[in-house]
C-alpha cells in the first residue's frame, strides 16, 4: 500500500502491527509513529529502521492514522491532533471503550472512522481482528483497509456493539493460558522430557483439544467425560468463578 501511515502511540500494538505488516510487505509508503515515551521509539526504530519518528501532528496529517492509545489518554490526544486530520483521512482506533459518538466528537469533519480490536497473533500473521466502520465510511476506502488489515490474518466485519466483547474473548484470551503452559512446560522438565519434547507435547495437544472441543460434533459434556482423571477438578470452581469475576468485571469496565 502506498499510501503513508502515521501511528499515534508506538506500543506494544504498534510493534505488532508494523511486525505483522512488514512479514507481508505490504507497506510501500511512508510510516511516522509517534509517542511520549522516548525509549520506546528508540527502541521501535531498532525493530523497524525503515520507520519515521515525529510528532503528534505529523502522524495525524497522514492518509491513514492508527490511533494507538490507551482508552484514558484517546480523547485529551485527538483534542490535541484534530485539526491535522485531513478531512479524506482514514481513521482506525485501536482502543476498546471509545466508540464511534465519542470519535466523532472530536473528528466530526472525517467520515472515514473505524476501530479495530488488535490481537497480538498478528505479529506472525495469524490475528483474529474485528473491525467496524462508522456508516458514512467511503466503500473504496473500506475496501483499502480490509486489504491491509487481512495481510495480519483473519480480519472480519462486526456491530460496533461486539468489539469489547472480541477484546475479552480474542485480544485478550491469550494471557489466560500462556501462563499455563509456561508452567506445565517447567513442570514437563522436572519430571523427565526436554525442552523441545515438551514444547511438541502442549502444542500438539492443545491443537487437538480445541479440535476436539469444537469439531468433533461432541457435546461439551461429551467431550470432558472423555477423559475420566482430572488432577485439578477439584479446583475447577475456584478456576471458573476467577473467570466469571475477572472477565466480566473487565468487560463492564471496557464497554463504552
Amino acid at each position: 500500500m502506498k499510501k503513508s501511515i502515521g501511528f499515534i502511540g508506538g506500543g506494544r500494538v504498534t510493534k505488532i502491527l508494523l511486525q505483522g505488516f512488514k512479514n507481508k510487505n505490504v507497506l510501500s509508503g511512508k510510516v511516522i509513529v509517534t509517542d511520549t515515551n522516548p525509549e520506546v521509539l528508540a527502541n521501535l526504530k531498532k525493530q523497524f529502521p525503515e520507520v519515521e519518528l515525529s510528532d503528534a501532528a505529523a502522524a495525524a496529517r497522514q492518509d491513514i492514522v492508527f490511533i494507538a492509545l490507551h482508552p484514558p489518554v484517546v480523547m485529551d490526544t485527538l483534542e490535541l491532533v484534530k485539526n491535522d486530520v485531513k478531512a479524506d483521512a482514514i481513521i482506525v482506533s485501536l482502543a476498546p471503550k471509545i466508540n464511534m459518538p465519542k470519535l466523532s466528537m472530536k473528528l466530526g469533519h472525517v467520515k472515514n472512522l473505524s476501530r479495530l480490536i488488535p490481537n497480538a497473533t498478528s505479529y506472525i500473521n495469524e490475528g483474529y481482528n474485528p473491525v467496524t466502520f462508522a456508516a458514512g465510511f467511503d466503500p473504496s476506502a473500506k475496501k483499502e483497509v480490509m486489504d491491509l488489515l487481512s495481510s495480519l490474518g483473519t480480519t472480519f466485519e462486526v456491530s460496533e456493539e461486539k468489539l469489547e466483547s472480541y477484546a475479552i474473548m480474542s485480544a485478550m484470551l491469550p494471557t489466560y493460558f500462556w501462563f499455563q503452559w509456561r508452567e506445565l512446560a517447567e513442570i514437563g522438565e522436572k519430571i523427565g522430557l526436554t525442552d523441545e519434547e515438551n514444547k511438541r507435547s502442549i502444542y500438539e495437544t492443545i491443537i487437538a483439544s480445541l479440535d476436539l472441543m469444537y469439531k468433533s460434533g461432541l457435546s461439551t459434556s461429551e467431550v470432558i467425560d472423555l477423559i475420566p482423571v482430572k488432577p485439578i477438578g477439584e479446583h475447577e470452581p475456584q478456576i471458573t468463578e476467577i473467570y466469571k469475576t475477572k472477565l466480566i468485571g473487565l468487560f463492564e469496565k471496557i464497554k463504552p
